[in-house]
């Protein structure tokens, strides 16, 4: 049977799935790939856009235009109806409700397979009611898959981005020198704390193999390209920068507090869900790719490729 496989983003993550989806050797030669992407950025793409459409027009990926954020819930659902498989990759930032919506839109489509965006935390263990109220709506999402049987879904749980981990922007690596002579590299909640971490290319490798595995994987699949404590990425920095660390924690009390106030910031509230370390890690052996005899990209190897010349 022919299968056609809709990527819902073009994003950082959207790119490389639609990348391995394409390439993976086990691809079944009668498969097609397309890819929804605003009309704009067809149209006139950025930089980094541009390099993404040039990319899919070698691999002969069709562009579907539509803007997920304006169309009507019967324009997404017509949009799914032709696909076997939607792959959604879009987070957060495509707005509160949009995750549910478009679940939705898939089950009122009678798409066969789903995977929808929950590419990170593992989302059960975490619970209702943490400070990342919008963790809250991936739960909703899971019941709604759970509570039917017309659509197969697979969710890919992988841990935090690693690009995001040592982002200055997150906070927990700041390589700007401004309170020390040296990075400095601060633990949420303690110091023996874990975070899992993956790659946007790991993980749209793993989703092409995912994707295309015989007999089909379904439910909650775990990756994981390292399990590391924010002890271990200490150690990291300093080993590939070769300069001293300076060490801070992050305690909870603290993380509490900074949360109650400024309330609504994003990083604020994923910085008190991974303090409290729950849900954000899992062990490498057992993973799908584990079990695969898959070796996806560690916390040192990243950091050695990007952060060595700093």
């Amino acid at each position: 049977m022919s299968e056609s496989i809709l990527v819902v983003g073009a994003g950082e993550l959207g790119t490389e799935v639609v990348r391995y989806l394409s390439t993976h050797p086990s691809r079944p030669s009668s498969t097609s790939i397309a890819v929804l992407l605003r009309p704009s950025t067809i149209a006139s793409p950025s930089p980094f856009a541009s390099t993404s459409i040039s990319l899919f027009h070698a691999l002969g990926v069709t562009l579907l235009p539509g803007d997920i954020a304006t169309m009507q819930d019967h324009e997404l659902s017509s949009t799914f109806t032709p696909f076997t498989t939607v792959i959604l990759c879009t987070g957060f930032a495509s707005g509160r409700g949009t995750q549910l919506r478009l679940a939705r839109a898939v089950l009122t489509a009678g798409v066969p397979r789903y995977f929808p965006w929950q590419f990170g935390v593992d989302y059960d263990v975490v619970g209702r009611g943490s400070a990342q109220d919008l963790f809250d709506e991936q739960l909703d999402v899971r019941d709604l898959l759970r509570g039917q049987t017309g659509t197969k879904w697979t969710i890919v749980s992988t841990g935090i981005f690693t690009s995001f981990l040592f982002g200055d922007g997150y906070g927990v690596v700041d390589l700007s020198k401004k309170n020390a002579d040296g990075p400095v590299v601060r633990a949420l909640g303690k110091w023996e704390n874990e975070t899992t971490t993956t790659t946007a290319e790991d993980i749209g490798r793993m989703t092409a193999e995912i994707a295309y595995a015989r007999p089909q994987v379904d439910g909650v699949v775990h990756i994981a390209g390292d399990t590391v404590s924010y002890d271990r990425v200490a150690e990291i920095v300093e080993k590939v920068t070769g300069k001293k660390v300076y060490r801070e924690l992050w305690d909870m009390p603290r993380l509490e507090e900074e949360l109650r106030e400024e309330p609504e910031d994003t990083l604020r509230k994923y910085r008190v869900v991974f303090g409290k370390a729950k849900g954000v890690a899992w062990p490498v052996v057992g993973t799908f790719n584990e079990l695969k005899g898959v070796k996806l990209t560690t916390a040192e190897e990243w950091a050695r490729d990007n952060l060595g010349s700093i």
